[in-house]
């Protein structure tokens, strides 16, 4: 991130031969603050776990309902273990970099102002689709869980999400943390309440339709999509073990892939085809009261740390485009810009739920595929210090190449379903 007044232009980069690893830092910071941004291991899987779990999960059911389950376990293994590649990519890149730069940043020092544009209107489009989906869900479970009218629900859950991003990152990964936490012990606790309560149907497992493994794959690819906070875990996670930023992204994205699995598993397995575009309203009224309320309170939970996490990166990243300083008018201007049009593009009723991921999985995550693999290569020619870790063995020509193609095929679905070219049943 930018301290106040710096601009990449400025910047001069330092040989990548230099044998001495400088660590990541804001050189404006004030040294009493210096820890404020400091993440630990745990925070970092938390932010990644929170990040991804989100939107994402509660649509994954319904938009496998005609696929059937082994066909969203075959997109969750394509989608998952590509973008943990292409994230672990973005970590060798930061940790080649001495200046702490988000995402954009990173993509402006060894790209040019088209890297960084691209970036930053991919990390917009994330949000913004991210942003409707979570506007427009979270007014229904407030009303669901507390009786508050859907408008006003949004409007609590959006002003306290944004008091928490504008605090910072630590306040952001503390929340994360803790918010978490309690989630696995919610989604533990009703899915194994499925299989020894009403129990779980085979067959309505065991069902593959490749044909729908497509249109499943662009809510798969936005699900996992979160190479954007990579930088700003690099940030934290420099003021305490760097070289552990990789298997903190590992960590995180396998914890992910396995509750992406658990809970349509579960839903589908209970349900079948009988899913809600939100899976917990149909699962928790199937499981009785108590479900219902744990089932729609996860929902809430998932929402608001994906919220938090999507919201803040985009905030960092808008501050880093127009070089803005951290504190001060800018920094209340960046979240306003960050979570005001969502709201009200939701609030026009212009954004459905799954639609908006849809879109939003495919435009943004051709994007997030090819630039990480370019910045991959540029840094290891241009960056200014010698990482404290590397990537190995999945750096192949071969393996970038799949990244590309299957992100950018899952752009073109994107544009085709936009412009009501699907075949039938795909949307």
């Amino acid at each position: 991130m930018r301290g106040p007044g710096l601009s990449v232009d400025r910047f001069t980069p330092m040989s990548s031969t230099d044998s001495t690893p400088a660590p990541l830092r804001d050189h404006h910071a004030d040294p009493a603050r210096a820890t404020s941004h400091a993440l630990g291991f745990g925070q970092g899987v938390a932010l990644i776990f929170g990040t991804n779990i989100g939107a994402g999960i509660l649509s994954l059911p319904y938009a496998a309902r005609n696929g059937g389950f082994l066909a969203l376990v075959v997109a969750l293994a394509i989608a998952g273990t590509l973008t943990t590649i292409s994230m672990l990519y973005v970590a060798e890149v930061s940790l080649r970099t001495k200046e702490p730069l988000q995402l954009s940043g990173l993509a402006e020092r060894y790209l040019g102002q088209a890297g960084r544009f691209l970036v930053f209107a991919a990390i917009v489009i994330n949000s913004i689709g991210a942003l409707i989906a979570y506007a427009s869900g979270s007014g229904q479970l407030m009303h669901n869980l507390f009786g508050l009218p859907p408008l006003a629900g949004t409007l609590i859950f959006y002003t306290l999400g944004s008091y928490i991003m504008w605090k910072g990152l630590q306040a952001t990964g503390f929340t994360e943390g803790l918010i978490t936490s309690g989630m696995a012990v919610i989604i533990f606790t009703l899915v194994t309440w499925t299989m020894v309560g009403p129990g779980i149907e085979l067959s309505n497992l065991w069902v593959l339709k490749p044909y729908f493994i497509i249109p499943i794959m662009n809510l798969a690819v936005f699900t996992f999509l979160a190479q954007y906070v990579v930088p700003e875990m690099a940030r934290g996670m420099a003021e305490t073990k760097p070289e552990a930023l990789p298997k903190a992204i590992i960590a995180g994205m396998g914890i992910t892939a396995f509750t992406l699995a658990a809970v349509p598993f579960a839903a589908l397995g209970l349900l079948g085809t009988d899913v809600t575009e939100v899976v917990t309203i149909a699962w928790g009224e199937k499981l009785g009261t108590v479900a219902y309320y744990m089932a729609n309170l996860f929902a809430l939970l998932a929402m608001f740390t994906s919220f938090l996490a999507i919201g803040f990166t985009a905030m960092r990243n808008v501050l880093d485009i127009f070089h803005w300083p951290e504190d001060g008018w800018q920094r209340v201007a960046a979240t306003a810009l960050t979570v005001l049009p969502p709201l009200l593009i939701a609030l026009a009723g212009l954004g459905g739920f799954v639609s908006a991921l849809t879109y939003a999985g495919g435009f943004a995550g051709a994007i997030m595929s090819v630039v990480p693999v370019l910045l991959l290569h540029r840094a290891r020619k241009s960056g200014d210090q010698i990482p404290v870790w590397q990537v190995r063995g999945v750096d192949h020509v071969g393996i970038q190449a799949t990244i590309i193609v299957v992100y950018v095929a899952a752009f073109i679905y994107s544009v085709v379903s936009l412009l009501g070219f699907v075949p039938a049943g795909w949307a």
